[in-house]
């Protein structure tokens, strides 16, 4: 068993972001920003499973992830091995991980190496990534201070990896459901999710052949300045109520904001206020027997699958008001 109190990984300077492997295709139009893709008039679509804010906590997310297959009424979406590595089950789902892979747990490389499997393995669209605020970390290294923990100590191969990963469509601002929108902290007003994951593509395409030149830091203060909606701060907090996509603080949520899945702000439980639910909850549970989670998604609403304290999965409705 792991230690997950260990706050940034060792080897982190010396490992790439190794979110897609070179051989995975590129992800765009519709495979890129939508479920909508994978529906068509002979069925339902598939289902979408969304989990957010592993922050390298990996057998949280591991557990997490199983609780599909720990339940009756589901199909897995993953398998684990002798290892305890998990693979893409071949089941009809969409994955969503909510943004922020990294920081703060013992086993970040891990977690991408993880996410980076899975994308591999299923098909082409069915595994989406939500850039969250410590993935910017890495993105816009230059402005924060984050050397304590792993999105400020990699170097520029991570940083590119990172840039190519969004520029291929793996890594996106959000993605469009079936009635809701997933983002990492979401937005008080409408927005179109294929005009900020392009957005956030010609962001990474200005950063892509400046990263360790003496334009970097100018570069990412432009591309940050240039698209507020994805990647801007609040004025007087970052996570204030005119921050952008990545980090708006969920008490900043209106209850009459969009219908929308986010993560970033941390709760005990799977918590929703009017159209919004907010699904961070392993940092406040990683300590404690139980209460990873993960939402399910489809045509006919949401639900919750929480692990309790004895191992058991239960379902519980999420009724959007």
């Amino acid at each position: 068993m792991q230690s997950e109190r260990t706050r940034s990984d060792d080897r982190s300077r010396q490992t790439d972001f190794p979110l897609t492997d070179h051989s995975a295709d590129a992800v765009s139009g519709d495979y890129r920003d939508s479920v909508d893709a994978h529906v068509s008039s002979e069925d339902n679509g598939p289902l979408i499973v969304s989990i957010s804010d592993i922050h390298g906590f990996l057998d949280a997310a591991r557990s997490a992830l199983l609780t599909l297959g720990d339940h009756p009424d589901y199909d897995p979406i993953v398998e684990q091995d002798e290892a305890g590595n998990l693979h893409w089950a071949s089941n009809d789902y969409v994955l969503v991980f909510n943004g922020d892979l990294v920081d703060r747990g013992p086993a970040n490389v891990e977690t991408i190496q993880m996410v980076a499997r899975l994308i591999e393995q299923a098909p082409r669209g069915r595994v989406r990534v939500t850039l969250g605020n410590h993935e910017m970390g890495i993105l816009t290294q230059a402005l924060f201070s984050w050397g304590s923990w792993f999105s400020g100590q990699v170097g520029p191969d991570a940083r590119r990896s990172l840039v190519t990963a969004i520029r291929n469509g793996h890594v996106v601002a959000a993605y469009k459901g079936y009635t809701v929108t997933y983002a990492h902290a979401g937005h008080n007003d409408p927005y179109d999710v294929t005009t900020v994951n392009r957005n956030l593509a010609d962001a990474a395409s200005q950063l892509h052949g400046t990263i360790g030149s003496a334009d970097d830091v100018t570069i990412q203060q432009q591309i940050v300045q240039d698209n507020p909606l994805v990647l801007g701060m609040g004025t007087r907090h970052p996570k204030g109520p005119d921050a952008g996509l990545i980090w708006l603080d969920f008490q900043h949520l209106q209850r009459d904001a969009p219908p929308q899945v986010v993560g970033h702000t941390r709760h005990d439980t799977i918590t929703h206020k009017g159209q919004v639910i907010c699904q961070n909850v392993i940092r406040n549970t990683v300590d404690t027997p139980g209460g990873e989670a993960v939402l399910v998604e489809d045509s006919a609403g949401l639900a919750s699958l929480r692990r309790d304290a004895t191992g058991d999965v239960t379902e519980q409705p999420v009724t959007l008001e």
